[in-house]
């Protein structure tokens, strides 16, 4: 596939991105961990996960995408779009109480737990590790440590997950990590991971005790 920018275009709407917003990274930070803290804590959080979720993904198609990607890819127009999308229909399941999160003891909460840690620590300790740390880097909010989180949080739905809600975050798990690994930004391997895992417990069909 062909890039329509190079590394230094790529990271330097990251550096723009940063310093412009900052510091709602951090505040996007501490949600994100309450969010874990209330499924850990067995609270009626699923509203509140789900209204956040959806908040995310509007953040990234219009704050992200619309504002900041279009400056050196015209694509970014339609990812908008489709974030918007995305972050709508967490909005809607936000409404459907019958939806809960749980962690269990099985496989699909213990790949959640590896997928959160990878989105929240792992991700930038590598980014740093491999050259392009704070301020050029994919910072939490932005879409390929986002979507890496929001796979997690998917697996700890109690039940089947449903199909609808991960449409968007699995071709964005394709497209993210092809675009971004052939620019160097080799943490979003952990993209595609997500992607695959969470596809595969679609294919299973399994509830969450699995």
């Amino acid at each position: 596939m062909k890039i329509p920018f190079t590394v230094e275009q790529f990271l330097g709407v990251f550096k723009e991105y940063n310093l412009t917003v900052y510091p709602i990274q951090v505040i996007f930070n501490i949600i994100a961990l309450l969010c874990v803290f209330l499924i850990l804590s067995n609270k009626n959080s699923s509203k509140f996960i789900f209204f956040y979720l959806g908040f995310l993904w509007l953040w990234m198609g219009i704050i992200y995408h619309l504002f900041f990607f279009t400056a050196i890819n015209n694509a970014a127009y339609v990812f908008g779009v489709i974030f918007i999308f995305q972050g709508i229909f967490f909005f809607y399941y936000a409404l459907r109480q019958e939806i809960k999160f749980k962690l269990t003891s099985g496989i699909r909460s213990y790949t959640s737990i590896a997928l959160l840690l990878y989105s929240l620590i792992i991700y930038p300790l590598l980014g740093y590790a491999w050259g392009h740390g704070y301020p050029d880097s994919p910072t939490f909010g932005l879409p390929c440590p986002t979507t890496i989180y929001s796979f997690a949080l998917l697996l700890l739905i109690n039940g089947k997950i449903p199909v609808k809600l991960t449409a968007i975050p699995l071709i964005w798990s394709a497209i993210g990590f092809t675009a971004a690994f052939s620019l160097g930004i080799y943490e979003d391997i952990g993209l595609l991971a997500a992607g695959l895992v969470t596809l595969l417990f679609l294919i299973l069909k399994e509830p969450d005790r699995i």
